[in-house]
C-alpha cells in the first residue's frame, strides 16, 4: 500500500485507573498517549499505510516521551513540533454493570496544540505526497484558534488534491452553551470540502438544522443523509448505530451512504473490554475500504467488524490487521491461535 494518511490532531495522555476502580479509590494511575488523529494514523500504519501526525507537543521530556510513542506505532513524526509547555490530559474511569465509564479531561485549552498557530507548522510541506486528511470535529470544539487552524489546514490540502475525511465528532460538554449554534458555520465551512464524512443523524437536525418527521434512526439516516451529500456534495457519509445493553454489552450496526444508496451492516452483538477509540477504528475500516476500492456492502460490514474487534482492544488506539477484521467478517470462532 502506498497511499499516505495525514492527520491534524491532539495528542492526548490518558491517565487510567486499574481494576474498574473510580479515581477516588485509585493510589495508581497507567497513563499512555492518544487522541483521534493517533488512534486512526496508528490504525491504518497497521493496515499497511504509511501515516503521519501534524500536531504539537510540549517542549519537555513530555512532549518526547509523546513522540516517541507515536514512532511506535509506525507514525511519521516530522511534523509534530514542540511548543510551549502543557499536554492536554484525561483521567479514565471504566465502567462495570449499571455504572457507565467517565471521562474527566483536564489542561486542555492550555495545551501546546490548543495553543500553537496554524503558521508554526509547514503546511504545505507536510501535505506534499498526502492522500488523505483526516480532521475531527473535537478540534473545532477547542478555541478560535484552532478552528482558524483547521480552515486554514483544509484550504491547503485541497488546493493540492488531498482528499479530506471529517469526523463529526460533536461533543456537547466542549462546545459549551449554544454549541450547536456555534459549530454549524464550522461544520457547514468543512462539509463543503470534505469527501468522506463520519456523521449521525443528531448531526444533521442538531448542527445542520435539517429536519425530519420520520421515528426511527434508520429512517432519518436515509432522509437526511441524501439531503447532506446532495447539499454539499459529499462522496460517502458513514456511522455506527450503537444500542447499549450494558456499560459492557452493546449492539453495533454500521452505516454507509454513497451513490444515493444507503447499506448497512448486520448488527454484531459487542462484549466490550475498552470503547473509548472504537469510532475511530469504523473511520479507519470506511477509509481502507474507499482506497482498496471496495464495494459499498462490503465496505460497510468491514468498517463495523473493524469497530467491533476496537471494543477488544485496551487502550485508546487499536492494533491489529485487516486479516484480523476479516476473521470477524467470517464469523471464524477460534479458541486459541496456534
Amino acid at each position: 500500500m502506498n497511499k499516505h494518511i495525514a492527520a491534524y490532531g491532539e495528542i492526548m495522555m490518558r491517565l487510567e485507573v486499574p481494576d474498574n476502580l473510580l479515581l477516588r479509590q485509585a493510589e495508581n494511575l497507567k497513563y499512555s498517549f492518544t487522541g483521534t488523529g493517533v488512534n486512526v494514523t496508528g490504525l491504518l500504519s497497521q493496515f499497511g499505510y504509511e501515516t503521519s501526525l501534524i500536531s504539537a507537543v510540549p517542549e519537555n521530556s513530555i512532549g518526547t516521551a509523546a513522540i516517541g510513542a507515536i514512532r511506535r506505532l509506525g507514525i511519521h513524526s516530522d511534523f509534530i513540533i514542540k511548543n510551549n509547555d502543557n499536554l492536554g490530559m484525561y483521567f479514565l474511569e471504566q465502567g462495570f454493570g449499571s455504572r457507565p465509564s467517565n471521562v474527566t479531561y483536564t489542561n486542555r485549552q492550555q495545551s501546546s496544540f490548543n495553543t500553537t498557530d496554524i503558521s508554526e507548522y509547514d503546511i504545505v510541506q507536510s501535505m506534499k505526497g498526502v492522500d488523505v486528511l483526516h480532521i475531527c470535529g473535537i478540534s473545532l470544539a477547542m478555541n478560535n484558534l484552532t478552528q482558524n487552524n483547521i480552515l486554514t489546514i483544509v484550504k491547503v490540502a485541497k488546493e493540492q488534491g488531498v482528499k479530506i475525511v471529517f469526523d463529526c465528532n460533536y461533543r456537547p460538554s466542549l462546545w459549551g452553551e449554544n454549541g450547536n449554534q456555534r459549530a454549524k458555520p464550522y461544520y457547514e465551512t468543512i462539509l463543503r470540502e470534505a469527501d468522506i464524512v463520519i456523521m449521525s443523524e443528531k448531526d444533521a437536525i442538531n448542527t445542520l438544522n435539517l429536519t425530519t418527521t420520520k421515528e426511527s434512526k434508520e429512517e432519518q439516516l436515509e432522509e437526511l443523509l441524501l439531503v447532506v451529500a446532495e447539499k454539499f456534495s459529499i462522496d460517502i457519509i458513514a456511522g455506527t448505530i450503537r444500542t447499549i445493553q450494558g456499560s459492557n454489552q452493546n449492539k453495533i450496526k454500521g452505516y454507509l451512504f454513497k451513490n444515493g444508496t444507503i447499506y448497512y451492516s448486520e448488527a454484531f452483538e459487542v462484549n466490550i473490554l475498552d470503547r473509548i477509540g472504537t469510532g475511530d477504528a469504523y473511520t479507519c475500516g470506511v477509509i481502507h475500504g474507499e482506497l482498496s476500492n471496495m464495494a459499498p456492502q462490503e465496505m460497510v460490514t468491514f468498517s463495523t467488524a473493524s469497530c467491533v474487534l476496537a471494543h477488544t482492544i485496551s487502550g485508546d488506539t487499536a492494533l491489529f490487521d485487516t486479516d484480523d477484521i476479516i476473521k470477524i467478517v467470517n464469523e471464524e470462532k477460534i479458541d486459541i491461535e496456534r
